[in-house]
């Protein structure tokens, strides 16, 4: 572009006035193209700091918007941090002030964590699920009541180390086979632990009619009386309408304070185990136990065995 000029420049002088010096002339071309040379310069200059401008103004815009989208992250994650923070403190607060061992709750937590760092996927998986299961126990007791499939009899023994006061019980022929397995005699070895703290146990063994009281069913009462429990056996067809049960499902009430049922399908197979604490039912139960036990006392033979003087 220079050279250009130059040449142009050059022409021009030579055209204007021949009379002139070579040396004129191209002194004179010299310094148009010089000129052009220095304004071509500074307008190639001037593009390259608007360039460099825009450039640098896009990248302080870039880190602004950056260092903002940052702050904000930062903020949300230290808030998030805080609210944890905050949540498991309230949490082991709430623990200390509740009437359960916090030692213990804290050492599920504590054994909960090692668990999850463990190399073995299976076992992590269990864990989970075994969290996530108790978890889900814990949330229905908090409503007063809980359930699940089949017969438990972890409550049901777990139940018997924890009572007090009372054990009132009854037993139909559906839950006769129980008394011959294993875990019957965990619940009757809990039971002789509770009775040696001053607990009593009644328990009512109901039939439909005398003659579905056998050696065995009179045997087995006897053998829990001989245990001090007030074990009996009472035919509901002797009974009067008034102390009729209604219902052929098994109860037992803990401390008057909750209900332990087991609900029978159309097979009479034990289907369900449910936890019932509502003040409400347990009264209820508590009423229905009273009615047959007062029932079966006022019976000539007082049920079956006799009760031992």
């Amino acid at each position: 572009m220079t050279a250009l000029v130059f040449l142009v420049a050059l022409l021009v002088t030579n055209a204007l006035d021949e009379r002139q010096s070579d040396v004129w002339n191209l002194t004179a071309s010299v310094v148009i193209g010089g000129a052009a040379l220095i304004v071509q310069y500074l307008v190639d200059f001037e593009k390259r700091l608007e360039e460099i401008e825009t450039s640098q103004s896009g990248l302080i815009r870039d880190v602004k918007e950056n260092l903002i989208s940052h702050h904000v992250a930062l903020t949300d994650l230290v808030d998030d941090r805080f609210r944890r923070i905050n949540a498991a403190t309230e949490l082991f607060s709430n623990v200390d002030r509740s009437v359960l061992r916090s030692d213990a709750v804290i050492k599920l937590a504590r054994r909960a964590t090692e668990c999850g760092k463990l190399n073995n996927e299976t076992l992590k998986t269990f864990a989970s699920e075994e969290i996530e299961r108790l978890a889900g126990l814990l949330e229905n007791l908090s409503s007063r009541s809980a359930d699940c499939l089949g017969e438990n009899q972890d409550w049901l023994i777990g139940l018997t180390h924890c009572i007090k006061h009372s054990l009132d019980a009854t037993s139909t022929s559906v839950d006769h086979d129980f008394w011959t397995s294993e875990p019957a005699s965990r619940y009757l070895e809990a039971q002789s632990d509770a009775i040696a703290r001053g607990v009593e146990i009644r328990r009512l063994f109901l039939v439909s009619s005398p003659d579905d009281i056998d050696d065995e069913l009179t045997e087995l009462c006897s053998n829990q009386r001989a245990l001090r429990i007030d074990a009996r056996l009472v035919a509901l067809s002797e009974l009067p309408s008034w102390a009729q049960p209604g219902t052929q499902s098994d109860f037992i009430v803990f401390d008057r304070e909750l209900s332990y049922e087991i609900d029978q399908d159309t097979k009479d197979v034990n289907a369900k185990t449910t936890l019932n604490a509502r003040p409400t039912h347990v009264e209820h139960r508590l009423r229905q136990f009273t009615r047959l036990w007062d029932a079966t006392l006022r019976l000539p033979h007082q049920g079956f065995p006799q009760p031992e003087t």
